[in-house]
């Protein structure tokens, strides 16, 4: 999924960045809930839901995600795209 901007109410003060990633895809692959990944990566569930449809994110909550994932972190391409 290539980078894109997305408005959100107002078009002239907030701009969502979208990213492409596989979270969902591996989450949903290994069984897991929602919840289930949120408290394995210590997040909130509405922030891994903001991540599966594409929101950005910190470093760290992507190191987070990618771990509770089961994954190296060398495998990050594997789960999100390059930015």
């Amino acid at each position: 999924m290539p980078e894109e901007t997305i408005t959100v109410g107002n078009p002239e003060k907030e701009k969502v960045k979208v990213e492409g990633n596989n979270v969902r895809k591996i989450r949903e692959g290994l069984l897991l809930s929602k919840a289930e990944l949120a408290r394995r990566a210590k997040i909130s569930v509405l922030t891994i839901d903001r991540v599966e449809k594409g929101m950005t994110c910190r470093m760290d909550t992507k190191r987070k995600i990618i771990l509770s994932l089961g994954m190296k972190l060398s495998d990050r391409d594997k789960v999100f795209t390059r930015e």
